[in-house]
């Protein structure tokens, strides 16, 4: 029944900028926190930046400094991210938590959208 659906995206030049949104269809929960992932070809999914139902946000070290998440309305998240990096190439997820069954805690995910960032 949840849905989460992710926007934005695309290919862009070192330096420039993308923002990526997430909404969450069908949330009938408040989510303990929602988050932006990511993957890389080859490598394992990997914590960009998860925003808690409390406002504190975490950020992976690669980006801090250059992306930011944001709760612009109940069960979305934005991801704004500056100053692109060729290594910020990635499909980007979009996760949603629910702790109702803590400490079974309960995920959904996006389908993942693409971000190239190459010259």
């Amino acid at each position: 029944q949840v849905q989460v659906v992710e926007s934005g995206g695309g290919s862009v030049q070192p330096g420039e900028s993308l923002r990526l949104s997430c909404v969450g269809r069908g949330v009938t929960f408040t989510p303990q926190n929602m988050a932006w992932y990511r993957q890389r070809p080859g490598e394992q999914r990997e914590l960009v930046a998860r925003l808690w139902k409390n406002d504190v946000i975490n950020y992976a070290d690669s980006v801090k400094g250059r992306f930011t998440i944001s709760r612009p309305a109940l069960f979305t998240a934005d991801l704004q991210m500056n100053s692109l990096k060729p290594e910020d190439t990635a499909i980007y997820y979009c996760n949603i938590q629910n702790y109702r069954n803590f400490p079974s805690i309960e995920n959904f995910w996006g389908q993942g959208i693409q971000v190239t960032v190459s010259s």
